[in-house]
């Protein structure tokens, strides 16, 4: 090889060495071509989004990119659920924001034509006038760059909220929500009617049920509500799985509408589906079918992780089959 060859192949992994500076820089993190393993990342409120055209599944995380003060929202690739690749960066917070503290538990949907991302966003400033609320987000694809409607939330600005999540009854959007037990101390899950674009709330919320409601949680003097994820089963029961503790274990529990409608009323089952420290789960389909269960696990920082379980739809409730975790 003569030397022309050599400084030719200097300044290709100099300029390599570049890209992947900017890319950490950018990110936080640095990407990993070959793929990592779910058990390799620390996730918390995790949400997978199938896109069955491109037949992607799409990891959607809150991450904190350093040196910025600010917070954004991440997504991870993956043809098979085993290796994922990224974090691609779909949003960041602005400057002038009126929420400047750390996003959580975003979730992406697909309606008429548009993406959109369900997030939580915090407020640390006194002069702020909502310091917890669920924010909805808009994007051509699930690539990003999504943006704000309002510079504030959709949820009331007088309640603290978050984890949105979303359903479609009759035609109507709407979005279903905790209000925080740390205001009210027995939390709630609220749902709340959107205009057709998701622009914003069309009416008040409505409680659904109150996290002392379920059996399984026991009595004690607070009750926590998280993560809302709906699911309609193979007989049509509309059905809610929703995160609480147990003792100090973290556990999801199944609820089912007795009206088959998101305004219930809502009946809680005795025994959780998931009580072993792991919770704020979601259900979604593989492309092969398969009815999966999304859950992290523990639930103690650093050490959460996204959890992969094979769920079985018996019509009138669910049950894990077996773990699908990948090492």
């Amino acid at each position: 090889m003569d030397k022309r060859m050599k400084n030719l192949g200097a300044v290709f992994l100099w300029v390599l060495a570049g890209v992947s500076a900017v890319w950490q820089s950018e990110t936080g993190f640095a990407q990993e071509p070959a793929g990592v393993a779910l058990s390799q990342i620390r996730l918390r409120d995790v949400f997978i989004f199938p896109e069955a055209a491109t037949r992607t599944y799409y990891l959607v995380t809150s991450v904190q990119r350093p040196p910025h003060s600010g917070t954004g929202v991440s997504v991870f690739t993956s043809k098979d659920l085993e290796l994922w690749h990224g974090p691609f960066s779909v949003f960041d917070l602005r400057s002038d924001d009126w929420a400047n503290g750390k996003i959580w538990a975003p979730e992406m949907h697909f309606y008429n034509g548009k993406y959109y991302l369900f997030t939580t966003f915090n407020a640390s400033n006194a002069a702020a006038s909502i310091k917890r609320g669920t924010v909805i987000l808009a994007a051509n694809s699930p690539m990003g760059p999504f943006r704000e409607f309002n510079n504030r939330s959709h949820t009331p600005t007088n309640e603290l909220a978050l984890d949105g999540t979303f359903w479609v009854e009759d035609g109507v959007p709407y979005m279903v929500y905790c209000h925080e037990w740390v205001q009210i101390k027995d939390g709630t899950i609220n749902m709340l009617r959107l205009k057709p674009d998701l622009s914003d709330a069309d009416g008040p919320p409505k409680v659904l049920f109150k996290g002392s409601d379920a059996p399984w949680t026991g009595r004690r003097e607070t009750y926590v509500t998280d993560g809302p994820y709906l699911y309609q089963s193979k007989s049509g029961e509309l059905m809610m799985i929703w995160s609480s503790f147990i003792g100090r274990n973290y556990a999801t529990g199944v609820a089912v509408s007795a009206s088959g409608r998101l305004e219930g009323p809502w009946v809680q089952q005795r025994q959780p589906l998931f009580d072993k420290d792991g919770g704020h789960g979601m259900i979604f389909r593989k492309f092969d079918g398969t009815l999966m269960l999304l859950l992290h696990q523990p639930n103690q920082a650093p050490n959460e992780r996204a959890r992969l379980f094979e769920l079985e739809d018996t019509g009138d409730s669910l049950h894990i089959k077996s773990s699908a975790q990948t090492k």
